[in-house]
């Protein structure tokens, strides 16, 4: 529902902040007060069209900002119109229009005069006959979207392989060969930096022994290891006299083994380094391959060895599609067949909730003011699609000896609007959480003004109603009640209870909110919507 609706600057309204709850919420006022603003601006939060005339004198912009509670979750969603631009959006993130639409159009549902509204629409009738489905119509529903399914995964796959089977064929050498030829390669991941490194050494084998070699002399016989000697002796003949020399000649004794084991390890590294120029010739040979490998499949060898893996993912993807192209063609005709059957059950479950609430729908509109009322909701053939093979049409005539025809051309305002509250209450469900009616009293009062209070109130069970209304006898029904007044260029929004609220109706009653006779009756008709409410 809409928990909470703020409108600043938009036509008469200068300021204005509501929190309307739960249940049927009025919105009354004199003519002109600018009540249908309120109604303008839900329409802005759920995407319609900005109007730029709309945008009242006291600033630059427009600016709504509403609140939704939408089962568990909460929704923020506001709207900035100005003279060059329109601004939308979604949780305080800047969003396309369309997304509010997308969002709030299941949700809030405005219904004005002369507005072409959902019900004109066969996928908004088509759900309001789903509501009403019989249990064995649930369960034909439930088994055409299964079939629907199965059908659509069959096509999945017959699209991925294609019409021609000659060009899917060749994809799957091609990936074949990639994944080949990257596998025979036989490179393991860090082999191209251990490569580099090796063709390093081998490249300069020459330059590198002999400088070990020298350094090997150097170290070695009449170099650093004899001299070392020859000083630690010296400094161990006198240590006998000096006792502190002790420390000086241990620690030659350990830069001697230190230099030994230098000794070693260089004489090692020179027996140990490759001077095979084949060994050079295979290292410049596999850095080739994998220079070629990485011009055609990556600018690593992580990047090559991935695209490896996917081209076997891939031609494995390929191998199954071609195995099952011989028998999907017979598999996707049993599944039509499965659609079709379910199609007709399915439709059949439509048929019945059709007549059914097509009935129940008449007789409302009986009660709202109509003499003989003609509401014929059809269920024919169409095209298979996600919902069912039907084309699910509402046609509509004000009276019996007119030909009914299509809503949104047959119905005027007034009679527009009762025919939505008619058909939401004869299928026990509104099709969207939140309903707006603009001024659904056209044309009718007395009794008939009363049962439409009553019903609306019995819409409102469970959800939000919002409705423009002149008529006290609707208004003294509501939960909540707003009353929108003028004075001159603005318009303020208050809500308006017990006595404040019996002052309202007294005035749409006789227009004289003093009159004492006037709040008699007003008092009356509270008393009356709240016991046939109770009742």
């Amino acid at each position: 529902m809409l928990d909470e609706l703020s409108v600043a600057n938009l036509g008469l309204i200068a300021e204005a902040r509501i929190e309307p709850g739960p249940g049927l919420i009025a919105l009354t006022g004199e003519t002109g007060a600018g009540k249908t603003l309120l109604l303008g601006a839900l329409r802005l939060l759920r995407g319609d069209t900005a109007r730029t005339d709309r945008i009242g004198p006291t600033e630059a912009e427009a600016r709504v900002d509403g609140r939704f509670v939408i089962g568990d979750d909460e929704l923020t969603v506001a709207r900035r119109v100005s003279a060059s631009r329109s601004r939308a959006y979604l949780d305080g993130v800047m969003s396309p229009v369309g997304a509010l639409a997308e969002r709030l159009g299941p949700v809030v549902e405005i219904v004005g005069q002369h507005e072409h509204i959902t019900l004109g629409q066969d996928r908004a009738v088509r759900r309001i006959v789903d509501a009403g489905l019989d249990a064995e119509g649930l369960a034909a529903l439930e088994a055409y979207r299964a079939a629907w399914g199965a059908l659509q995964a069959l096509v999945a796959d017959r699209d991925a392989i294609g019409g021609d089977r000659r060009t899917l064929e060749r994809e799957l050498d091609l990936a074949r060969h990639q994944a080949r030829e990257i596998t025979a390669a036989g490179f393991q991941p860090g082999e191209d930096a251990e490569l580099a490194a090796l063709l390093q050494r081998l490249r300069h084998a020459e330059e590198i022994a002999a400088a070990l070699a020298r350094a090997h002399r150097a170290l070695g016989e009449d170099g650093i290891s004899d001299l070392l000697g020859d000083a630690i002796d010296a400094i161990r003949e006198v240590a006998v006299h000096d006792a502190e020399l002790e420390g000086l000649a241990g620690r030659l004794d350990a830069a001697a083994i230190e230099i030994a084991e230098a000794t070693a390890d260089t004489r090692r590294a020179a027996e140990q380094l490759e001077h095979d120029p084949t060994s050079l010739e295979d290292a410049e040979q596999r850095m080739s391959v994998l220079g070629d490998l990485r011009r055609k499949y990556g600018d690593t060898l992580d990047e090559v060895l991935a695209y490896g893996t996917r081209a076997a993912v891939e031609a494995a993807r390929i191998e199954a599609l071609l195995l099952r192209s011989d028998t999907l063609a017979a598999e996707i005709e049993a599944a039509g067949e499965q659609v079709a059957k379910a199609a007709e059950a399915l439709s059949g479950g439509r048929t019945r909730a059709a007549g059914r609430l097509s009935g129940a729908a008449a007789g409302h509109l009986g009660e709202l003011g109509f003499r003989d009322p003609v509401v014929d909701i059809t269920v024919e053939p169409g095209d298979p699609g996600p919902s069912g093979a039907d084309r699910v049409r509402l046609l509509f005539a004000s009276d019996a000896a007119l030909e009914p025809g299509p809503v949104g051309r047959i119905a005027s305002g007034g009679e527009l609007s009762r025919l939505v509250l008619a058909i939401h209450l004869a299928a026990g469900v509104a099709d969207v959480p939140v309903v707006a009616f603009d001024e659904i009293d056209a044309g009718i009062g007395g009794a008939t003004a009363l049962a439409m209070g009553r019903k609306l109130a019995a819409l409102a069970e469970g959800r939000q109603i919002f409705v423009v209304t002149h008529l006290p006898q609707v208004a003294a029904f509501a939960d909540t009640h707003y009353v929108v007044e003028r004075d001159g260029p603005r318009a303020t929004v208050r809500k308006v209870e017990g006595e404040d609220r019996l002052a309202e109706l007294t005035r749409m009653l006789g227009g004289l909110p003093e009159s004492l006779q006037g709040r008699g009756h007003a008092a009356e008709l509270i008393a009356l919507a709240s016991s046939t409410r109770r009742g």
